[in-house]
């Protein structure tokens, strides 16, 4: 089994502070890890691929996170397919209004990775709970074992 790296990160902006305090988390973001890019879904631009040097820079704090995987090139390509896509503002509403918020056609950045994992076929969540994925729930996954020897 292989893994696939996601970068958690958080700024100092007032859209940053209040996706923490409502997810009682240290992060507000996640991304998907794509080799020196990652796939992101951000306020004001959507679903997209940056160079994963600026996803860090523009943070002011940010974590790397390996998790298992059987096929980390299908999640990659799943999350792929989802490029250009928009941001999903009602999942920040869904935040404060403890619904569920995931739309079929805009993603916030939690859901667009969990999504993508659901779709190569390493669900991390059951299907019911997947739409009210935040990044702590990502944070919160099991670390790969590690081999003691």
């Amino acid at each position: 089994m292989a893994n696939i790296q996601l970068l958690f990160t958080t700024t100092r902006l007032p859209a940053s502070w209040l996706i923490r305090l409502g997810t009682w988390s240290a992060w507000s973001h996640v991304a998907l890890v794509d080799g020196d890019r990652v796939i992101e879904s951000v306020m004001g631009h959507g679903v997209r691929s940056v160079p994963l040097s600026s996803a860090i820079a523009r943070a002011s704090d940010h974590v790397m996170v390996s998790l298992p995987a059987h096929n980390a090139a299908a999640i990659i390509a799943a999350a792929r397919t989802q490029l250009g896509k928009p941001y999903d503002y009602t999942a920040i509403l869904g935040l404060g209004l403890h619904r569920d918020w995931q739309e079929d056609d805009a993603w916030f950045c939690s859901e667009l990775v969990a999504w993508a994992f659901q779709q190569a076929g390493e669900p991390l969540f059951r299907p019911d709970c997947m739409r009210r994925v935040t990044p702590q729930h990502l944070y919160m996954l099991p670390a790969p074992e590690v081999a003691f020897g």
